[in-house]
Parts: C-alpha cells; sequence; structure tokens
C-alpha cells in the first residue's frame, strides 16, 4: 500500500530507538523507500551503520555537512519525504518542536517541513504525565501533527505507565491510512469487533480471564477502518492503546461485551475476534473471599456466559450481512474450526493455534486458517498486522463480489 511513499524517520535519543530498526522494515515491507535522520542522541542507541544496511540509503545527522548541504541541503531533506516519523519521539524532542527550535538537523527539518508529521512519544511516565509534556502534546496537536501512542506498559527503568512506543506493526499501519487513504472498498459499511480477554468477577478482587492481548482484534478494526469501514471496536481489558481513527468501546464483562455489540443497532460486519470466558461465576461474592487456616478451599459455582458469536449470528433482519469468528484451540484446530462454524452459525471462522509453543496469545505473529462454507484456506505465518489487512481485503471482496441472481443477468 506504500509502494512509491517516500518516508523520512527521525530517530531520537532514548531506549525506544531500538524499535526504530523494526519500523524501517515494516515500512520498506509495504513498499516505502525510507531515509532516517539521527540525533545525536539517538546515535548512543542505534548506530548510522543499522539505519544505513535497512533503509539501502544515507543516514544523516550534521547540519553543518558542506557536503549534504550542498547535495540537499536541509530544506530539501525536510520536503523531499511524503511524511515526516518521529519515533521514538522523546520529551526533548517534543519540547523543541513546540517552542519551534532549530538547533540540530532533526528540528531544524521538522521547522522547516510543509509535510505531515507523526510522532510516536516515548518516555518515562512521569515524563510523559508532566504538565509540560502535556502542555508541548497539546500545542503541537493544535498545529497538526498526528500522534500515536504512547502505550502503557512496563519501562526500562522499572515503573509501569503510558510511556512505551507504539510497536512497529502500529505505527506502520497508521501510516498506511496516511499516505494511501484513497481506496475505500468498504466505505458506507458498518462494522464491531470485539477483541481482548474478558474479566468475570468471583468476588470485587479477583476474576477468570486469559491471556489474550488483544492485539489481532486491535488490528483487524484498524484494517477495516483503513479501507472506508465505520467501525466500532468493542475490548476488553487490554494493556495497548486504541487505535486512532475509529471508536473504541472498554468492557469487562461477557455481559457487557454482548451489550455493546447490540448498541450500534444494524452492522454489516461482525468480526467476534475477542477471547470471551466460556463461563462466570453464578454468584459472584459481594466481599473478598476470605482464606481460612485449615479449612478447604470454597467452591467455585460456574454458569456458562452468553455466546456473543452464536447471537450476532441468529438469522434476522438485524443479522449482519458477514459474521465471523475466531476458533484458538490448542489441538485439532481446523476440525474443531469447521465445527464451531456450524454450531454458531456464522459465515466465516478464523482458526488459530494459541497452544503455548506457539507464542500467539501475546506475540507479534500468527498463523491462520480462515474457514467459510467453500472450504479451508491456509494462510503462512503473517504478522498480526498483516493478518488483519488480508482478512479486510477478504472481506472486502466478499462485499464486492455481485450476488449470484445479479451475475446470472
Amino acid at each position: 500500500m506504500l509502494k512509491g511513499k517516500r518516508i523520512l524517520l527521525i530517530v531520537a535519543g532514548g531506549i525506544a530507538a531500538f524499535k526504530a530498526l523494526e519500523l524501517v522494515r515494516r515500512l520498506r515491507e509495504r513498499g516505502a523507500s525510507v531515509r532516517c535522520v539521527l540525533t545525536e542522541a539517538g546515535a548512543r542507541f542505534v548506530t548510522p551503520l543499522s539505519l544505513q544496511a535497512l533503509t539501502e540509503d544515507r543516514v544523516y545527522s550534521d547540519m553543518f555537512s558542506l557536503t549534504d548541504e550542498s547535495e540537499m541541503g536541509h530544506i530539501q531533506l525536510s520536503r523531499d519525504a511524503d511524511l515526516l516519523v518521529v519515533a521514538p519521539a522523546t520529551a526533548n524532542i517534543l519540547a523543541r518542536m513546540a517552542a519551534g527550535l532549530a538547533d540540530d538537523l532533526a528540528a531544524t527539518v521538522l521547522l522547516a517541513t510543509d509535510k505531515p508529521v507523526l510522532v510516536a512519544p516515548a518516555m518515562n511516565v512521569r515524563m510523559w504525565t508532566h504538565a509540560a509534556t502535556a502542555a508541548n502534546v497539546e500545542t503541537l496537536k493544535k498545529r497538526g501533527i498526528y500522534f500515536i501512542g504512547p502505550n502503557d506498559g512496563a519501562m526500562a527503568c522499572n515503573e509501569f505507565g503510558p510511556g512505551r512506543m507504539s510497536e512497529a506493526e502500529e505505527i506502520a499501519a497508521v501510516v498506511e491510512r496516511m499516505l494511501a487513504p484513497a481506496e475505500q472498498p468498504l466505505a458506507g459499511k458498518r462494522a464491531v469487533v470485539t477483541s481482548g480477554p474478558t474479566r468475570e468477577a468471583i468476588d470485587p478482587v479477583r476474576y477468570i480471564s486469559n491471556h489474550s492481548s488483544g492485539k489481532q482484534g486491535h488490528a483487524i478494526a484498524s484494517a477495516l477502518a483503513a479501507l472506508g469501514a465505520e467501525v466500532t471496536l468493542v475490548s476488553g481489558p487490554v494493556a495497548i492503546a486504541d487505535p486512532p481513527g475509529l471508536t473504541t468501546v472498554h468492557v469487562d464483562s461477557a455481559d457487557q461485551m454482548l451489550a455493546a455489540c447490540l448498541e450500534p443497532g444494524r452492522i454489516d460486519i461482525a468480526v467476534c475476534a475477542a477471547a470471551v470466558a466460556d463461563w462466570k461465576a453464578a454468584k459472584p461474592a459481594t466481599a473478598k473471599i476470605k482464606k481460612k487456616a485449615g479449612a478447604a478451599p470454597p467452591s467455585l459455582e460456574l454458569t456458562p456466559n452468553p455466546d456473543i458469536l452464536a447471537t450476532l449470528s441468529k438469522a434476522g433482519p438485524e443479522r449482519p450481512a458477514l459474521v465471523v469468528g475466531f476458533a484458538a484451540e490448542t489441538e485439532n484446530l481446523v476440525a474443531n474450526a469447521i465445527d464451531k462454524r456450524k454450531r454458531k452459525g456464522c459465515d466465516w471462522i478464523v482458526a488459530n493455534d494459541v497452544s503455548p509453543a506457539t507464542g500467539t496469545f501475546g506475540g507479534e505473529r500468527n498463523t491462520v486458517h480462515l474457514i467459510s462454507a467453500t472450504g479451508v484456506e491456509d494462510w503462512p505465518t503473517l504478522a498480526k498486522g498483516d493478518v488483519a489487512m488480508r482478512l479486510a481485503g477478504r472481506i472486502a471482496l466478499h462485499f464486492g463480489r455481485p450476488k449470484r441472481a445479479e451475475a446470472a443477468e
């Protein structure tokens, strides 16, 4: 989708700079050419040689290089790209951008550009939440600077919270949406996507859940939005950021997730990618269940959760035109998925192996099989973002095909 597009990647100083290498790979996989500006601090974390090897282009860092100024010039460098990406964007470079400084090549390029700018912040959680950084971010947003992230998570400084740079796949997806928005075959279609786990309360402090990260479901929601669909993402508790450009509804339990799926009313597409807990406590305790010395563990009576996929697949005037379920299995993957599609009444099932050895839960890659009434498609192992784009493409193709009656005419 990015073939022929030119990206200027500005790599600032911070431990997250190592992610810039993966970002270069992701952008070039999509057909973009990438040129890098590396700050002095950034060069302490990644080397110019690494970036040069991956971009197959020169890496720029010195504003006062006479050769660079005569051949390119910082003005031309700033305007020769279709998009500037700052990743990682440290508190320091955000402050310099907000103040309009031009004290090194990176800041000068950002000040001189007339092209869109996307920044991916990365810093300590206290730096991100500091009033000065918040004011700088607000200033930059008012000037039209685009932001992605930061995500919540563990920091290199052993703190936890917002401040982790978005993953390369997330940034590349946003770049695609910024630079390749013209082809939108799903424009006018309304979609609901479920993602992540559910949490079913046992008492006020304990719950039943699973290891789903939400990465695949969130990527699918972004991919459908990129193709023009109006998307509502219904997300269980996850540690990743809400995708930009769509509506996200946060829920905890399966009951809440079902209600949120039904709230938008008539929709065209439903993709049930969430790992919904099959059971919940029949009678959750209203107070913390106390452990008593010498006493046996309390018994836990379970009851089935509502079946969201089967509910959305039920025949009727409100049924979506296409209902896609997921089958997360640890054995007999395809056979179990084929059986699930028939039992649930959905149109397609995306089957994936979530055995611990696969690393699917929480990982960045997935191996899936698309099961429909016409058979089984075996897809290669792909990044979750690429699985999402491939699935969104298949959905667009499904809606683009003429109905049988029309084809016969």
